[in-house]
C-alpha cells in the first residue's frame, strides 16, 4: 500500500515542480545524448536516429528500414546553501552540504519501415526525474526537506506516415508511471501511480537542407493515493497533480557540405499548477491545500554541427531555460531558477556497426535565494547552483 505523510504530501508534488538541474522545473530533456551537444537544438527537426520518436515521431518517415538507439546520460547538479538568517527549529545549524549528486536518465528507442510510407516505433525514457538529498540529516532546513527522490518510466509507441515528399505526420500513445519518496526530519513519504497520455507531431522538408518541426506532448494526469501518517494518526487521502503539457518548434538547415545549423523553441505550460488540495477519502473533505503560482516557461537553444571527415562530426550548442517558479515559491527539495545551458559533443560514424554519440553540458544556474516559512521554520539564504551533464548513445539501423 503506498503510505503519504499528510505533513508533506503537498511537498512532494513541490518538490516535484520545484525542477532538477537539467531543465526548468521537473522537466527532463536528456531523452538522448544525440541532441546533448547542441543543447538539444532542432530536437525536433534532426530525426538522425531512432530517439526522434520522443521529441518528434513524425522523423520516424526520415529513418530507413530497422533503426535502433539507446544510451544513457549522467545529471549532476550541485546546490549548497548558505544561510542568511534562518529562524525557528533549525537544527543543528548546518548549512547541509551539497544537496545534489548524480543520477543516471536512461533511454532506449526502435523506429521500423514497413511501407514506402509508413512507419512504427517505442520508445522507453524517463520524460520527468528529481534527485537531491542533504548530507547532514539535521541541517538548518531538516525540516522542510532532507532527501527528494521522483523516478518516471515512459512507455511511448508511435506510428508515422509520409503524406508526401514534404509533409509527414506522426502520433504517439504514453503510459508514465511515477515514485516518489521525500523524507525531512520529521517524516518520510513513499508513493506511486501511472498515467496515460499522448504526444504528436508534424516535419515539413522544405527543401532538401531544410526542415522545420512541432510536436506537443499531452498533460499526464496522475492520482497519487495513499495514507496521511502523523505521529497519532493514518487517514487515507488523494491528491490530483496535472504534469504539463509541452510544444516544441525545431528546424534544421544544411549550411554547406560540412555544416549543420538547428535551432528550438518549446514551451511548457506549468501554469496548469497553481494550487495542490489533498482530499480525505473517506469523507471527501480537504485535509490541507498549499499554492504553487507558477507560470508557464519557454526554452530557446540553437546549435551547429561540423563534419570535420567522414566518420566525425562536431557539434556545440547553447540553450536559455526559464524557470516557472518566482522567489517566493521556490522549495528546499530543489531551489530552481533560470539557468545558461552551454554544451559540447560529437559523433563518430563505424560504417554498418553504426555510429556513438557523446556530449556534455555545463549549467549555469542564477543563485536561487529562498525564504520559506513552512513546518515551525523559516529557510532564508541564497543557493550555490550549477550541473554537469555528460551521455553516451550507440545507434545502428538494418
Amino acid at each position: 500500500m503506498k503510505k503519504m505523510t499528510l505533513r508533506i504530501l503537498p511537498a512532494m508534488l513541490l518538490a516535484a515542480f520545484s525542477g532538477a538541474a537539467s531543465a526548468a522545473a521537473f522537466q527532463l530533456w536528456e531523452q538522448n545524448a544525440s541532441g546533448l551537444g547542441t543543447a538539444y537544438a532542432g530536437s525536433a527537426a534532426v530525426a538522425d536516429n531512432a530517439s526522434t520518436v520522443f521529441f518528434n515521431p513524425a522523423g520516424m518517415t526520415q529513418l530507413s528500414g530497422f533503426q535502433f538507439s539507446a544510451g544513457v546520460t549522467g545529471v549532476g547538479p550541485s546546490y549548497e546553501f548558505r544561510n542568511e538568517g534562518s529562524s525557528g527549529l533549525v537544527g543543528n545549524g548546518s548549512n547541509g552540504g551539497n544537496a545534489g549528486g548524480w543520477a543516471a536518465v536512461p533511454n532506449a528507442y526502435m523506429s521500423w519501415q514497413l511501407t514506402p510510407s509508413l512507419f512504427l516505433g517505442l520508445g522507453i525514457s524517463a520524460p520527468f526525474g528529481l534527485a537531491t538529498e542533504y548530507q547532514d540529516s539535521n541541517w538548518v532546513g531538516a525540516r522542510q526537506a532532507v532527501k527528494s527522490e521522483i523516478k518516471t518510466v515512459n512507455y511511448n509507441p508511435s506510428i508515422a506516415y509520409r503524406v508526401n515528399d514534404k509533409v509527414s505526420l506522426g502520433v504517439g500513445l504514453n503510459y508514465q508511471t511515477i515514485d516518489s519518496e521525500l523524507t525531512s526530519s520529521l517524516s518520510r513519504l513513499k508513493g506511486d501511480d501511472a498515467a496515460w497520455g499522448w504526444n504528436a507531431g508534424a516535419l515539413f522538408t522544405l527543401s532538401p537542407a531544410m526542415r522545420v518541426g512541432v510536436s506537443y506532448r499531452s498533460t499526464m494526469d496522475y492520482t497519487l493515493e495513499g495514507n496521511a501518517t502523523t505521529a497519532v494518526s493514518s487517514t487515507p487521502v488523494r491528491a490530483d497533480v496535472k504534469l504539463p503539457d509541452t510544444f516544441i518548434l525545431s528546424v534544421w538547415q544544411q549550411v554547406s557540405d560540412r555544416w549543420e545549423a538547428m535551432g528550438d523553441l518549446s514551451y511548457t505550460r506549468w501554469n496548469s499548477i497553481k494550487s495542490l488540495n489533498v482530499i480525505n477519502r473517506n469523507t471527501g473533505a480537504l485535509l490541507t491545500s498549499e499554492t504553487f503560482n507558477y507560470d508557464s516557461s519557454w526554452r530557446f537553444a540553437w546549435g551547429a554541427a561540423y563534419l570535420a571527415n567522414e566518420t566525425m562530426k562536431l557539434k556545440f550548442g547553447f540553450a536559455y531555460d526559464r524557470t516557472p517558479v518566482s522567489n517566493v515559491d521556490r522549495s528546499a527539495r530543489v531551489p530552481d531558477n533560470d539557468r545558461l545551458w552551454f554544451s559540447l559533443g560529437g559523433q563518430w560514424k563505424a560504417g554498418t556497426l553504426g555510429k556513438i554519440d557523446a556530449g556534455y553540458s555545463y549549467l549555469y544556474v542564477k543563485d536561487p535565494s529562498i525564504d520559506q516559512n513552512r513546518a515551525g521554520t523559516t529557510l532564508r539564504g541564497k543557493y550555490d547552483a550549477s550541473a554537469h551533464i555528460v551521455g553516451v548513445q550507440y545507434s545502428v539501423g538494418f
